[in-house]
């Protein structure tokens, strides 16, 4: 039993917006299927961290979702800033029993247990422009809901890993919401994605005050799952 994790799939089988138009994006859902495929096996977890499809609504999203859940394993996903389709809890749970879709799961205000460790998120929110009224809102927001998510991991015996879509570190840029949350629970590993292209070379990869930054935006990892334990 293995834990992956892999964001930004940006797959669009129920929809006109083909990926190919970027470098390195070429067949992407080949290179993920071959190497999901070859990686994780049905006992595994992979979480998907955010932009997960391009479908406008969860109807237009489907053709994505009996993709991703075709494939082995425990899907958890959270929410990017592409996921248009993303609605209450109760009605996204309801669309995936309705549809058959038992593989996949939500990270919204709560965790997910792995062994011993609490699998915890939200979508996080961009580290500029907190001083407008609008972003200081969505931000403490988002930072309130990883407080929510990683207190819950705790509260059950768990170690919280966290997993963003938005990094909360990206160059000289700190968003100190989210990383307040960090410290305040030592967490020690954080995943992220959103970043592409050549924004990569900007992204924090490592130790940054005692949290490791993992970047795992599809195009990063060549669409194939990084290992977390």
């Amino acid at each position: 039993m293995s834990l992956f994790v892999i964001g930004d799939l940006h797959l669009s089988f129920g929809t006109d917006k083909p990926m190919d138009i970027f470098g390195g994006w070429e067949n992407h859902h080949g290179m993920l299927q071959k190497a999901w495929l070859q990686t994780v096996h049905a006992d595994d977890t992979v979480v998907l961290a955010g932009d997960t499809s391009w479908g406008m609504t969860m109807e237009e999203a489907l053709p994505d979702f009996q993709w991703i859940h075709e494939l082995p394993g425990r899907k958890i996903i959270l929410k990017g800033n592409h996921d248009y389709w993303w609605t209450t809890v109760t009605k996204m749970n309801r669309f995936f029993e309705e549809n058959g879709l038992d593989s996949l799961h939500l990270l919204h205000n709560n965790h997910y247990a792995y062994e011993a460790y609490g699998i915890c998120g939200t979508r996080g929110w961009v580290n500029m422009d907190h001083d407008e009224p609008a972003n200081a809102k969505v931000n403490a927001r988002e930072a309130q809901r990883l407080e929510v998510s990683v207190t819950s991991a705790e509260t059950a015996g768990l170690k919280p890993i966290v997993f963003l879509h938005y990094p909360p570190i990206y160059g000289a840029s700190c968003n100190y919401e989210m990383l307040d949350v960090l410290w305040k629970h030592h967490i020690t590993h954080c995943y992220y994605g959103h970043v592409h292209g050549s924004s990569h070379r900007h992204a924090i990869n490592g130790m940054r005050e005692d949290v490791c930054y993992h970047l795992i935006s599809g195009d990063f990892l060549q669409f194939s799952p990084e290992i977390v334990l």
